[in-house]
């Protein structure tokens, strides 16, 4: 019998996502098959070729480890949201150093129970501070806890431990594609370096376009000065200098109350559902329909953020949109968006929530 050690190596196979790779894509429909309750086959297909070429085109250990630990991550994150989809969830923000003796804290937590009242699950990092504040505000049952793993133990608050919707992720931009993928309104107490992180990252991506407009609220307490300060320096430095334009200050709020900071949300699911691009058109759902007369107020009041010669009008579903059968009986308004001027499109769902 020959060894199999002494067997030809076989011809490496070039692999294509498109459906060209022969008997390779024969024996991933089978494997698909034989698992079975494979949802979006067709993903999951190029899931399982990703893996393949990066087995072929990575000899790093090192870069395959962190694909690897990163899919798993993201596939857990799924599993534990994905029963909560409906639900409208609040990541909150803030320092871990923050002690239950003082204001912030206090607020934090009547914050997190004012969310629950109000029908909100809350996302927090899932540790000390305004973290756990936020937790025992919401309770247990209305809890996340997305934390990560540091040289220094970092343990669950004590609303979180043995809580099956706490996850603790190795990367941290994974635990931030949680935090702000997941979140429905994001709020943000005074902290430090982390939560500045935060902060920022929020803006830049409400800022591009990466994440759908959301409530972006900084909260501090009434004699607080921490979120003036840093608003004051993204003022006189950022925007002076023309590193940033003036509409990027409509996306964040800044209140002092966690009663306002909830008004707030309310206000902007009042009657703006969400939104999705249908080919290159933006499409705003609404839970009440607007009437021809908002629609002409609001092409006129918001002409600058159309592409040239753009429209804007009222339509039911779209063809494209029969993914989302929960959402069809929803009215929209149909806009020609430039892809550009977010802020005046987080002031025009404001618009839209006021008539």
């Amino acid at each position: 019998m020959q060894d199999s050690s002494d067997k030809e190596p076989s011809t490496p196979v070039e692999l294509h996502f498109t459906r060209t790779n022969g008997l390779v894509d024969d024996a991933i429909d089978q494997l698909m098959a034989q698992v079975g309750d494979i949802a979006h086959p067709d993903i999951v297909r190029e899931i399982i070729l990703a893996g393949l070429k990066a087995g072929q085109e990575n000899g790093g250990r090192a870069d395959l480890k962190l694909m690897n630990s990163s899919l798993k991550e993201m596939r857990f994150t799924a599993k534990v949201f994905g029963p909560y989809r409906d639900v409208r969830k609040v990541t909150v923000f803030g320092s871990a150093r923050i002690k239950p003796d003082t204001q912030l804290y206090q607020m934090a937590r009547d914050l997190g129970k004012k969310m629950a009242e109000a029908g909100f699950m809350v996302i927090t990092g899932g540790g000390p501070g305004i973290m756990q504040a936020a937790n025992e505000g919401a309770g247990p049952a209305h809890s996340f806890g997305v934390n990560i793993r540091l040289p220094f133990e970092q343990k669950p608050n004590p609303v979180l431990v043995g809580n099956p919707r706490y996850i603790t992720y190795k990367y941290f931009f994974n635990r931030k594609v949680a935090f702000l993928k997941e979140a429905d309104a994001v709020m943000l107490f005074p902290g430090g370096f982390g939560t500045l992180d935060e902060a920022m990252e929020s803006i830049t991506l409400l800022q591009t376009g990466k994440r759908y407009p959301l409530p972006l609220i900084f909260i501090d307490e009434p004699e607080g000065t921490y979120w003036e300060r840093l608003c004051s320096f993204l003022e006189n430095e950022l925007s002076r200098l023309g590193y940033i334009s003036r509409d990027d200050f409509r996306l964040i709020e800044q209140v002092t109350r966690p009663e306002d900071a909830v008004a707030r949300i309310h206000h902007f699911y009042s009657r703006y559902h969400s939104l999705r691009y249908v080919g290159e058109q933006l499409v705003i759902r609404m839970s009440t329909p607007l009437d021809q007369g908002h629609v002409n107020t609001l092409k006129k009041d918001f002409a600058g953020i159309l592409i040239p010669g753009g429209g804007m009008y009222l339509s039911g579903p779209f063809d494209d949109e029969m993914n989302e059968p929960e959402l069809a009986d929803l009215p929209r308004l149909v806009m020609d968006f430039n892809k550009r001027d977010f802020g005046r499109l987080r002031q025009l769902v404001d618009a839209i929530n006021d008539f």
